[in-house]
Order: structure tokens, then sequence, then C-alpha cells
């Protein structure tokens, strides 16, 4: 019969082995000042943190099933997935996307005037570019990422800005009404990436304030609202179905 301690090292050594078991989870429940989040958090020094939006036959893959799908049939996993930005009817992301090193759609400049209530929310400047390249990660307003131009193997633009160098986008109000569902991302280093999902609806100001203050992000880009946040994270039993007949840009994890 083993010992009482080496009972405990064979036990240690198969909680090692075994994917997951002693690791801790990279998605979690979380709640700040009254609302209730997802955050998902990663590091793309040591994880492949990447961007897909169309499959080998050139079409979007609209479901975070049918990148799975794909990936399965390409002997690789998909761990965790998130609505990548804004997109038009066509499933074509509105702003900058690049992927694999191509940039397959041009950065979007443009400015909209009127009532901000009538001006979408990718065109509430500052918008951004989130950007993986080099085992790092990134937030940069549209014009910085436009004139520094860092390496970058993935980028997506979407806005607003939620955090900008520490302040919050000066357009958003405090107790506003306007709350719905919504998902971002944020960083805290180049290598500490946290994507965020609301449970609850609540409004821009509160959603910047968590990344700001319950996550420590200094920049933070808003991906999308309403009923387009989507999450694939199998540890928490989500695999969202779009809210708007397809995804767009795809923000994946893959093992």
């Amino acid at each position: 019969m083993l010992s009482p301690l080496i009972r405990l090292c064979v036990v240690a050594l198969l909680c090692l082995a075994v994917p997951g078991t002693a690791q801790a989870e990279t998605c979690r429940n979380t709640s700040f000042e009254g609302a209730a989040y997802i955050a998902c958090s990663f590091d793309p020094a040591k994880q492949d943190l990447r961007l897909f939006w169309r499959g080998a036959d050139d079409k979007p893959y609209l479901t975070f099933g049918a990148l799975a799908r794909d990936l399965k049939s390409r002997g690789k996993s998909l761990q965790f997935a998130m609505n990548g930005g804004m997109y038009q009817d066509d499933f074509q992301p509105v702003g900058l996307y690049v992927e694999n090193g191509r940039e397959l759609t041009r950065a979007n400049t443009a400015t909209l005037t009127g009532a901000p209530s009538a001006i979408p929310n990718f065109f509430k400047k500052p918008n951004g570019v989130f950007y993986i390249g080099n085992g790092a990660a990134g937030i940069l307003e549209t014009g910085r990422f436009l004139a520094e131009r860092p390496e970058a193997n993935f980028a997506t633009q979407s806005g607003p800005m939620l955090i900008i160098d520490g302040a919050i986008h000066p357009a958003f109000i405090v107790n506003s009404t306007d709350r719905k569902m919504r998902n971002g991302v944020g960083v805290t280093s180049p290598t500490e990436v946290h994507f965020v999902i609301t449970k609850d609806m609540v409004n821009f100001y509160d959603f910047a304030r968590f990344f700001r203050d319950g996550l420590g992000c200094r920049n933070a880009l808003f991906l999308d609202g309403g009923v387009a946040p989507g999450l694939y994270a199998p540890e928490l039993g989500r695999n969202d179905a779009p809210g708007h007949g397809g995804y767009g840009p795809i923000i994946a994890v893959v093992d």
C-alpha cells in the first residue's frame, strides 16, 4: 500500500497531467459596483490569440461553432472566442482588419456629425484598434495606431474607445440611462489582455469604469453592444449564437 505522502505526490502529478485540472480558469464570473460580468484573461506570449473572419471558401464563419469545426478539421481546438468588432450587413469589418499580417480592410477614419444619439458607436471618436503582434497585444486610438504602425499580425478597429491612457472616454455620461449588454477588450500590459462581456445591462461609463478601476486597464476598446455581443467559453458552458445572423470578425484563442 502506498504511504500517504506518496499518494499525495501521485495525485499532484495526475492533476498536472490532466489539462485544465490544476490550471486557473481563463474565464470567470465577477462583479463590480453591483453589475455582473464575465472576464476572460490571456497572455499572448503564451497563448495563441488571433483573429478570424473568413474560411477557406472565402465566406465569413458567422458562428463560433463553424470556426470550431474548421479548426478541428485541421487538428486544432477552439479554446475561447468573442465577437471581434463591428461589421457591415455583409459581415465585412467596418474598419481596419488585419489577419495573418494581411490588411483585408482599410482603416476607417470618417467623421460623422450630428446629435450624439444619432452617431453610431463606431464613429463616437476617439475609436481605436486592438492588435496582436510578436507575442504582445495593445490598444491604440486609431490615429495613433496609423501614425506609429506597431507590429501587428492581427488587428481590428472598433469604437468607441472606453479608456484612453487611463482616462474614461470624454463623451460618456455618469448615470446614463442608455443601458445595454456590451462587450469589449482591455490591456493591463502587452502580455495581459482582458475580454469582458456583461451579464447585466450597463451604460458606457460604468462599463469603462470596470475596465479601468476593476481590472486596472489603461486602455480599453468597445467591441459591440445590444444583441451583438457573443462569447464562446466551454468552461462556462457558453457558445452564444449571433444576434444579427452571424458574426463578422472573431477574436479567438486556439490550441
